[in-house]
């Protein structure tokens, strides 16, 4: 069967991942198969179906049997797997915290991590005042503006904190957003000193938040547990009453952590 045009190119790309993808699926039904089985399958020619299984290979994804020709599913998705895993755990140990700690304070309480030079929302729980809240579940934030973004940064390395923010940038986002380096850097500090961050308005105008550290079983910081709500509602002096609570809760949910790896 001969590829159109359109299947090498624009939409052909989508396409190429979606046949992958079913690669994947079919495997992982069969155990093995073979190049003519694939492209059976699929309904294309043999020669796409080598093309995706070699991709495929080349990352580790696949890989062939002790019968030449026979294809499985290969150890590079062990170590997808693992990634996807490890926040999952995280998730799963930390939600009581974070739904108790949200039931306390009242207010929307999330849960994050580091991804590349972004500060991503794993969890969310709502408190009895955050009827309607924005669903931050999945959501990219900038680390010099958030309150997790700080706390995560804040433990990082001298280093890595100049790569990290130097990819991100220190983007402007209102008149209350930190760009100015040596500014931000004794934030940090203050953050490492205190054992929190909190951020007023500085990402989105009127939302406040405070942040502690999640740390894993090696005292290594693995994520950010934060409370935020509308200023008229969370204000600067609100959250500063607020530091022993979420303080204890990081505490608490570190706890969780050691325990599952103990």
């Amino acid at each position: 069967m001969a590829e159109s045009t359109s299947e090498r190119g624009g939409s052909g790309g989508l396409k190429s991942v979606d046949r992958a993808l079913n690669v994947l699926d079919l495997l992982a039904q069969w155990g093995e198969g073979g190049v003519s089985d694939i492209a059976g399958e699929l309904d294309v020619h043999k020669s796409t179906a080598f093309r995706l299984l070699g991709s495929l290979e080349g990352h580790g994804l696949v890989e062939q049997t002790e019968d030449r020709g026979k294809y499985r599913l290969g150890f590079g998705l062990v170590r997808l797997a693992g990634a996807v895993s490890s926040r999952m755990d995280l998730t799963r140990n930390v939600r009581p915290v974070a739904e108790r700690l949200a039931k306390e304070v009242g207010e929307t309480v999330n849960l994050a991590v580091l991804r590349e030079h972004y500060v991503v929302n794993i969890d969310q729980a709502l408190g009895p005042s955050a009827v309607t809240t924005q669903n931050w579940v999945g959501a990219l934030t900038p680390l010099h503006a958030t309150s997790s973004g700080k706390v995560l940064l804040a433990h990082e390395e001298r280093r890595e904190q100049q790569r990290l923010l130097k990819l991100s940038g220190l983007k402007r986002y209102n008149g209350q957003t930190i760009t100015d380096p040596q500014v931000l850097e004794k934030q940090l500090t203050g953050v490492l000193e205190r054992g929190y961050a909190i951020t007023v308005g500085e990402y989105e105008e009127g939302l406040n938040s405070i942040a502690v550290p999640v740390k894993g079983a090696d005292g290594a910081v693995v994520g950010a547990l934060s409370a935020s709500g509308p200023a008229y509602r969370f204000p600067l002096e609100r959250m500063e009453e607020l530091a022993t609570t979420l303080l204890e809760a990081g505490a608490e949910a570190s706890l969780q952590l050691t325990h599952m790896r103990g």
